[in-house]
């Protein structure tokens, strides 16, 4: 099925970001129709944990459009602090973070002596001598005097409760895109009875029972903790009791040359140099700014002064402080003033996520959107005949913040979500979620729709979030006009609906920002 404006069919697009973090640029300010406020709320009205992905708050798509695939972009589940930072009084948060007893016990698959040859091969799924051959073995953590105590994490270790809330999003996901529920979104009175509108809550998109890798989609970063937070989305989505007994998910890891889930600093050249001047800059326009929190802070790192390319690093200390509020791990009370953490925090996502120039961009994150872009063609294609619905990538906080572009720290298990639709043909409108619009379908207007994108979040900019927030997502409109109503001006927007955006829109900002040959463009130096 090969989808082209004017055709009867029309592939639409839409980007539903998940992002649930603080938004500090309000030019990008955007959120859902529902309160993402938890437990792990910040005084500050930021996120110190994850945000459980909203469900009941799904924006529905107008009746007129079927999904075609998903494509998701997790950032991993909670974690300890990748560096020791502030252990000494009188900051003494813990240098050892017992919470890592999950999964330390394991079974490991070995090389088996009953094998019939040397080197024999077994695939996955396959029975023969000597396939269940495994060693059962724990994980622990040898401190530097010698002792081990059960359940002390590594440092960047994915906690338990990191696990659990990466489970809980793939449940979430189950719920949204497998499970079937109708219900209702609106009611008003006539004269002589209630009438009420319905909608489709959760999609029935995903089949029940997984039976092939053809139809999922399974990647991570080669890091401990993305691919161990991959490993519990999967269960969640797809548990053991909905998986077919012969299914093994395949969990895709690429070589760190290939990888493109962020930006690839080790083997481009050009995008190191930039990043290091981006971040050079940052600390002039910002260290000034840090002076007064020396006072507050000073004493819980060595009296050293707290700037973004201090000692520690600014980002250290901010990255010490998510990680012990995410796990209920006590902080100086300063870290509880308003005043002190959004400053600090405002200053590093500066540093991190600012709005970088076009080619850190598209050194960055073009390859990564290039991917999408011919994933979602090929789909658009080939219609049935390409089986894969959803992908799912396990990756970081870098990873996020670059697809969305905005400043902001995305939480842990925060997401974001692109969503391919097309149209679907006249007598398919009696699969329209409400009754009332099957009945209307016939009297409305039978203009082709044009290929969208539609662009959403949930991103609390306060204790008390907006109730329609969005993400600012310059990759997917033109490279001079952004916004919706760039998109209206130029027909690429969905009248009724203008966050969508159509695919050709799309694929278009995504050749902007694809190098023509990337790695000539990564091995320069300079310009």
């Amino acid at each position: 099925m090969v989808v082209y404006s004017g055709r009867s069919l029309s592939l639409l697009l839409v980007l539903f970001a998940q992002v649930r973090s603080v938004l500090t640029d309000a030019s990008a300010t955007m959120g859902m129709g529902s309160s993402f406020m938890t437990s792990n709320d910040a005084s500050s009205g930021g996120w110190k944990g994850h945000v459980p992905l909203d469900v009941q708050g799904y924006p529905a798509a107008p009746p007129e459009l079927e999904l075609q695939q998903v494509h998701i972009y997790a950032r991993h589940g909670e974690r300890t602090p990748v560096g020791v930072r502030m252990s000494e009084p009188p900051g003494s948060i813990p240098e050892h973070w017992m919470f890592c007893n999950t999964a330390r016990a394991f079974r490991a698959a070995v090389a088996s002596t009953n094998r019939s040859s040397r080197g024999a091969h077994l695939s996955a799924g396959q029975h023969g001598e000597g396939a269940e051959d495994v060693l059962p073995a724990r994980r622990v953590v040898e401190r530097a005097d010698g002792t081990v105590e059960l359940g002390q994490c590594l440092l960047g270790e994915l906690t338990d409760v990191g696990r659990q809330s990466t489970y809980d999003l793939g449940h979430a996901l189950r719920r949204l895109y497998v499970d079937r529920y109708v219900c209702p979104i609106r009611s008003r009175f006539s004269r002589l009875h209630k009438v009420v509108h319905f909608r489709s809550c959760r999609l029935g998109f995903l089949p029940d029972v997984v039976r092939s890798n053809e139809e999922i989609y399974l990647r991570s970063t080669n890091v401990p903790r993305t691919i161990e937070s991959l490993q519990q989305i999967a269960h969640g989505l797809y548990p053991v009791s909905k998986s077919a007994e012969d299914f093994v998910p395949h969990l895709r890891i690429r070589n760190s040359r290939e990888e493109n889930l962020f930006g690839n600093t080790s083997v481009c050249r050009r995008l190191q140099v930039l990043l290091i001047a981006f971040a050079q800059a940052a600390a002039t326009a910002w260290n000034d700014t840090l002076v007064p929190l020396d006072s507050k802070i000073s004493k819980y790192i060595g009296g050293n002064p707290v700037r973004l390319d201090g000692q520690p690093r600014a980002s250290g200390i901010l990255d010490t402080v998510k990680a012990a509020a995410a796990h209920g791990v006590p902080v100086p009370p300063e870290f509880n003033e308003e005043g002190v953490i959004g400053l600090l925090e405002s200053a590093v996502v500066h540093e991190w996520f600012a709005d970088k120039d076009e080619e850190v961009r598209r050194l960055g994150m073009g390859p990564l959107l290039r991917d999408l872009s011919q994933k979602m063609q090929a789909k658009a294609e080939r219609g049935e005949q390409d089986r894969l619905k959803i992908l799912i990538h396990s990756a970081h906080d870098t990873s996020l913040a670059a697809l969305c572009n905005t400043l902001q720290w995305p939480p842990f298990t925060a997401s974001v979500t692109f969503e391919l639709f097309r149209r679907r043909e006249r007598e398919d409108t009696s699969r329209a979620t409400s009754p009332w619009q099957s009945v209307l379908t016939p009297f409305q207007s039978p203009d082709p729709l044009p290929s969208t994108v539609r662009r959403r979040s949930a991103l609390p900019a306060s204790p008390q979030p907006p109730s329609d927030a969005r993400c600012r997502c310059p990759h997917a409109v033109p490279k001079q006009e952004h916004g919706v109503a760039a998109l209206r001006r130029r027909g690429e927007a969905l009248p009724g609906s203008p966050e969508f955006c159509t695919l050709a829109a799309f694929r278009e900002r995504v050749l902007e920002l694809t190098p023509v040959d990337w790695e000539a463009e990564c091995a320069s130096a300079g310009r």
